[in-house]
Order: structure tokens, then sequence, then C-alpha cells
């Protein structure tokens, strides 16, 4: 298929340019690479295809500094001294001659208009020094000459304005006179007198026309001024994000050149891996991005993931590389053998009637508020003992946020219908990565919740799941979140945060596990969360990271996953919110590969060989695994139209605070200043919440005055300490329910009161000036040892759903 041959080379004029197709020499595995080229003010760029002139530029040269060779009838080569060279060759002769031509005309074009500013900017350098200050004047000094002129031009406006006045009022004075009728003396001098005027009034006239004249061309040059200050903005303006992308473009070839030496097992000749990985002729780095490849993780335990030979996909079910039957089947589906197995026996579906939930809430008002001015105080405290306005909140509770956990519940449901555990690891793994994905704009404070405060999302019809949360403790903060579903899982949590205000940054550590349990398989899985980092609190625009480390464990197999969140780095070359994760069983081997971010999608690959490959950044050896082909397991739901006006909510979290009949009168629905906030009366909810927070002060206040009351008189200790008698038994046992505290320094840079269970230190929610603990016990959720995980956690007891049922709430605390 013939292309349309380019017009006839000129000579380039500011507009012009000189477009057309040549072939680019690239490496010795691809050759010659057909591009775009487009020769434009003395710079020569190239571009895959015409398409992405707008957007991407591959590479650009300047003919300035360049020299140009001709090789033979048809190549020629351009070189700007050996930082770049591209080696070209035209379809024809004829073709690169006009080529030829035209770089010749524009080099030389360019070298003048170089010559042309250097002595320019020599004569500027030698001018005086008045002349180069107003040569090179700032906005600023345009704007006050500007302003000058315009009050001189008032000052003349002032001026015709007396002149008008006061020659009427001569005319008018010599009109009268006239009449008078004196003498033929006196008229001939009245006459002269009117003459004068009339003189004066022309001249006058002529004078204001002057001054019009001034002030419309003063005013024009201003505009213009103006405009061209403005272009200047912008060009500078479009500069800085030109070269930003740059930048980024140059990151993205570099990790693309380096990535590149890792080859299928099709191209893994050690003959073509030679010739490949250095190339004879000019740069390759853009043509990487043809090639398929993963990257490898920057860190001491990282591995290298390259697609598996295709025979794997062939004998899929021969167990090549020692891997079990059971990971093993073929590349068509991951679950397709656990799905079709229960697709049979699933019940005819019967229609219901779904509540319609509400897609959008108020928009944010637009409320100024200095934060520096509130956190300059609190560096070195912990959030939740700093007073914070509701104007750095977002109008959910920390309760609805756990709740928000369950958006991507579809993993689970899948997780519970999967024959393999493995597989099962997979997509729980996936589903602990999804809790973050809509963290990543939301850097609105959840409100803490206040102590015995619930929430509950009723899902059943919808989605066939069921959620709880209550505040089981104060100090610190802590909530346990109980969901089960009717496919067959369940979901706990008790998590407590722990967090610092560190200046630039806010870091927010969650403390406690998550259990998630199958009711098919029995498998009971348990990890925590990582770090979360709030950027930028003193200057500059918010930004939200994850980093850390999480180990996804099946207490009942033994398999694991170990989930690694890069933190962000502006310096890195990996993909920013990058996820990656190795599942292996009881014996460590490795079976499946994930990645992907934690703001957009994941994928896993099944790993059909490993083996040791070189060492990476700090001297260990890193394992390579050939992989099959990744597959999408989780990808994040759009935003809703307008999230951005409503403090980017997913769909999800905009029905969270939607008004139920019928739910606990502890509800975070119920709250007046998170409801408050929502409808934009933020005043009216600062108040509120403050009333909240004083009501919750005094009610802890009794508490412990009735802990105190019930605690054992000194005597009583003594004769505890001295010895036992039968009567003394019941005192003991009193004792053990309410321990003494002991202070232990945490890492978080504060002493908290700690008590012993079972051999453990466990925080306790006692304040730390008080003598006694605070004997709060939570209504639906109860302490227990969970001796599958070894962890102490708060679980659901029961008892809530059927309460909501009866509509009997005669047990919940007035909190609101």
């Amino acid at each position: 298929m013939s292309e349309p041959k380019p017009p006839t080379p000129t000579i380039p004029t500011p507009g012009d340019a000189y477009k057309g197709w040549l072939f680019k020499w690239t490496n010795y595995i691809k050759g010659y690479q057909r591009r775009w080229f487009v020769l434009s003010n003395g710079l020569l760029s190239y571009y895959r295809c015409q398409a992405e002139m707008g957007h991407t530029c591959r590479g650009t040269i300047n003919l300035a500094t360049a020299n140009i060779a001709v090789e033979d009838s048809c190549n020629f080569v351009i070189s700007n001294g050996g930082a770049q060279t591209y080696h070209l060759k035209a379809s024809s002769e004829i073709e690169r001659q006009r080529w030829i031509t035209a770089l010749e005309l524009a080099k030389a074009k360019a070298v003048r208009m170089q010559d042309e500013s250097d002595d320019s900017a020599d004569e500027f350098s030698a001018a005086p020094p008045a002349t180069t200050q107003a040569a090179g004047s700032h906005p600023s000094e345009v704007q006050s000459t500007l302003r000058i002129l315009g009050s001189k031009v008032e000052d003349l406006s002032t001026c015709n304005d007396l002149i008008v006045k006061h020659g009427s009022a001569l005319q008018r004075s010599l009109s009268e006179l006239e009449g008078l009728q004196v003498g033929t003396d006196m008229g001939e001098k009245i006459r002269q007198v009117t003459e004068r005027a009339t003189l004066f009034r022309i001249t006058s006239n002529a004078m204001i026309n002057a001054c019009r004249d001034f002030l419309s061309i003063a005013q024009s040059h201003s505009k213009r001024w103006q405009k061209a200050l403005q272009t200047e903005r912008e060009q500078r303006i479009r500069l800085e994000e030109t070269l930003e992308q740059l930048a980024k473009q140059h990151n993205h070839l570099e990790r693309a050149f380096r990535g590149a030496t890792v080859l299928p097992p099709s191209l893994s000749n050690p003959n073509l891996s030679i010739k490949s990985g250095v190339s004879g002729k000019g740069d390759a780095s853009d043509e990487d991005d043809d090639n398929e490849f993963f990257d490898a993780m920057e860190d001491p335990t990282g591995f290298i993931t390259v697609p598996a030979d295709p025979k794997y996909h062939r004998r899929s079910g021969s167990n090549i590389s020692g891997i079990s039957n059971e990971t093993g089947m073929d590349d068509q589906s991951y679950d397709e053998l656990s799905l079709a197995s229960n697709s049979e026996s699933s019940p005819p579906l019967e229609l219901e009637l779904v509540r319609q939930r509400r897609t959008r809430i108020p928009d944010k008002p637009n409320y100024y508020l200095n934060l520096w001015s509130i956190m300059k105080n609190c560096i070195g405290k912990e959030l939740s003992k700093i007073p914070m306005p509701v104007n750095f909140n977002e109008p959910l509770s920390m309760l609805q946020r756990l709740s928000e956990d369950l958006e991507y519940y579809e993993l689970l449901d899948k997780a519970a219908k999967c024959q393999s555990s493995l597989e099962q690891m997979c997509y729980v793994a996936a589903f602990t990565v999804s809790s973050y994905s809509t963290t990543v704009h939301r850097t609105g404070k959840p409100f803490n919740p206040l102590l015995g405060e619930t929430f509950e999302l009723d899902r059943i019809r919808e989605s066939g799941y069921r959620s709880l949360c209550e505040q089981v403790s104060h100090h610190p903060p802590a909530a346990a979140h109980h969901a089960f579903s009717e496919k067959g899982w369940t979901l706990r949590q008790e998590i407590t945060l722990a967090s610092k205000f560190r200046g630039k940054y806010l870091s927010i550590m969650p403390l406690g596990s998550i259990q998630c349990m199958f009711d098919r398989s029995n498998n009971h899985y348990s990890w925590k969360k990582v770090t979360t980092t709030v950027h930028n609190i003193i200057v500059g625009k918010l930004w939200i990271d994850q980093s850390g480390e999480i180990d996804v464990v099946n207490h009942k197999t033994g398999d694991r996953c170990h989930l690694k969140f890069a933190p962000y780095s502006y310096f890195s070359r990996d993909v920013p919110r990058k996820v990656m994760g190795v599942v292996t069983d009881k014996d460590g081997k490795a079976h499946y590969v994930l990645s992907g971010t934690w703001d957009e999608k994941m994928e896993f690959s099944r790993i059909m060989q490993s083996s040791k490959g070189e060492n990476g950044t700090e001297g260990k050896q890193r394992t390579v695994y050939q992989t099959l082909k990744p597959k999408e397991i989780w990808r994040k739901n759009p935003l809703p139209e307008g999230a951005e006006n409503m403090y980017y909510f997913s769909s999800l979290a905009l029905t969270l605070n939607e008004s139920e009949e019928g739910v606990a009168p502890t509800d975070s629905r119920r709250r007046p200043d998170q409801r408050l906030m929502e409808e934009g009366r933020w005043d009216e909810a600062n108040a509120e919440k403050q009333r909240l927070e004083e009501k919750q002060r005094s009610t802890r206040r009794e508490r412990e005055r009735d802990a105190v009351k019930a605690a054992p008189t000194p005597e009583e200790a003594l004769a505890h300490e001295g010895g036992t008698t039968g009567s003394e038994v019941t005192d003991e046992t009193d004792a053990e329910d309410s321990p003494p505290l002991t202070p232990v320094a945490s890492s978080y840079g504060q002493s908290l009161p700690l008590y012993q269970t079972e051999g453990k230190e466990q925080p306790f929610g006692a304040p730390g000036k008080s003598a006694h603990p605070d004997n709060y016990q939570a209504l639906w959720f109860e302490k227990i040892h969970d001796s599958m995980s070894g962890e102490t956690l708060h679980v659901y007891k029961g008892g809530y759903w059927d309460a909501k049922e009866q509509g009997s709430w005669e047990m919940c605390p007035d909190i609101f």
C-alpha cells in the first residue's frame, strides 16, 4: 500500500512545517520501523503515527547543533554529537533528497536565529542599568506605569472640565456686555474679546481632543501589554507542564528499556538476548512499548514475572512444572469449574421489590478555614484528642467508613464458590486491596463515633448481606464490625486507630485484625490493615497514600498471601499506588502472583514455573516466575457524576447516611451534628458536635464514679494481699474483673494504660488520670479469645436483628 508523498520542501517560514513518513532504525530484532516525522522551527520530531502528534512525542533533535550525513541512495544519519543519533531511510532517492534539502535549510535558519539571539543577549547585557531594568521590567512595574498614566489622564480630564466651565462663563458674560449698547468703541472692544474667547474655546477643544486621543492610545497599549503578559504567563505554564510530562516519559522509557531485557521464552535464545540487549544503532527506548512484560519489584523480597511458555497453555492439566492438579487447571477461567458446580444448585430467582437508594447529597459548601491555625498547636497529639471543627470532616462516621469495606462484596461471594483454597485466597486478597479504593480522593476526616454508637447496613434483599458496627471503646477509640452473607461468608473486624500528626503529614495506623470465615470450606482468614498517610497538611493540596505490607493467612490450610503496598515516591519508576503479592501454600511454594494498584484494579496470574534470577537491589537473589496471561480479578467502580462536589463519595457511600425507619436510636444516621453537616448547616453542626462531646464526657465521669464506688477499699485490698479466706474469694474475683492499670510506653509516643488478659498486655479504655478502669460493656458485641487466629477481639453476640424486627430498643443508651 503506497503512502502519499509529502509536499516538495520549500524555505521554512515561521508557521510552516515539513512532514512525512520515514523509516527509523530501532534495534536488531525489529530493524527499521515506519515513523511520522515533523520538521518545524529547527526541530525534527517523530511519532509512531499522525494521531500521536497532539499528545505523545517519541523524540526530538535540535538541528542547530546537529550533523546531517548521507550514507547511500536512501539512507541518511542525523546526530547531535553522540547524545542522539537517528538512522533514517527514505522510500526513494528523490524522497531522501527532499528531506536533506529541507533539513539543511532548517538547520541554516536555526543557526542564524541562534546567532541573532546571542547578539541581542550581548546588547542587552551591555545596556545601561536603567535600560536593562526597563527592558526586563516585571509585570508589576508595567502595571504601576499604567496606573501613573491613568492618574495623569484623570488630571487632564479635570482640566478639561474646568476649561469648558470657565469658557462657557466667559462667553455668557461677553454676550451680556454686547447687549449694553454703550458706544461704538465699547462695541468694537467687545467684538475683539468675543473673537478671542472663541479662539480660546477652539484651542480648548483641540486640547481636549488631544487628551482624548492620548487616553485612547494609552488604553489600547495597556490592553496590548496585559495581553502580552498573559500570553507569556500561559506559555510559561505550558512549558512547565511539558517539562513535567517529558520527565515522566523519560522515566517510563528508561523503565521500559530495562524491562525489555526480560524476554519471553520464545525469544530467550542467548544470541538474540545479546543482540537485543545492546543495540548497535539509534535509541530503542520508544520501541519497547510494543513488548509485553512485567516489571520487577524493587525490594529485598522482590521477584520477576515473565509470560510462561505456550506449552503450558496446550498441556495445562498435566502438572508440567510440578504444580498440583488443584492449581493446574486450564487457563480459560480461574474460577470456571468452581462456579459451574454451584450454578446447577442455585435456586430459581424470585422477583422482589428493592428500595431505590439515593444517588445525590447536598453539594459541599465552600467554607474557608485555615487548617494550620488549628493543627500547629496539636503536633505530637493523638488525632482522636484534637478538637476539630466539622469543616475538616465528611458527613459520615468511622463506623460507616468501616461498612464501606463491603462495597466489593462480590469478591467474597465468588470466593465462597471456589473449590480451591489457593484460588479463594486470591479473591480474599483482592477484597483486602479493594477496601482502599474509596480513600484516594477522600481527604475529609470521618466523625469519631460516640461510645455506644452503632451503624447497620441491611442489604439482605439487594446483595444478600447484613452488617453491624458498634463503637466498643472511646480511649483508645475502637470499633467492632460484623457482617454475614447468605452466600456463605462472615466478616468481622475490630479496628483501633492510632494516629499522629507529624507537622507535614498525618499518619493513621489501624490496629487490630480482620477475619473472614467461609461456611462450606471452614477456611478462616485473617489480616491487618496498612498505614494511611495524609500529606501536605501545611501547604499544598491534600493527598492520601497507603503503604506497608499485609499478610493474609488461612489458618486452616496454612496458605498465605503477602501483599506489599509501595509508598508513593516522585523519583520512583514504578506505577503510583502499586500493589504486588504472591500466594503460597503451607510449604512456601508460590502458586499465584497478584499485581495492580489499590485505586484502580488488580490482576492475578497462575505461576507455571519458577527459577532463581539475578541479585536484587540489596544483594538478595530474586525469584523469576513464569506465569500464564494475567486475568482481571477486581476493578474499581466509577465515581458517580458530580462526586467532586459530594466529598468524592462512591455510590455506596452516598446511601450510608440516608434516613431509614426502624434503625436503633444509637445509629449514626440519627446523629444530629452529622446530619446538619450533610445539609450544609456547618455552624449549627459545630455547636451540636460540642454538645454531644460534652454529654459523652459527663456520661463517662458518671461511669468512673460508679467504678470507684464498686472498687474494694484499701483495707479490703490489704486483707487480700495478707491472706485468703473463704469470704475473700468473691473479692479476688472482683479484683480480676477490674485489674490495676499498668502504664506502658507505647510506640506512638504516649503512655497507654494496659491490663493483663491471659498473659498478654491489652489497651484499656480508661483515661490515664483515673485510678479505676471504665467499666463500659458493649451492647451487641462481647470480647472473646479466638482459638483459630490466637487473637482477642470483640465479636457479635446476637440480638440486634431480633430487636429490630420487634422494634424493641429499650436497652439502647441515650447518646444523642
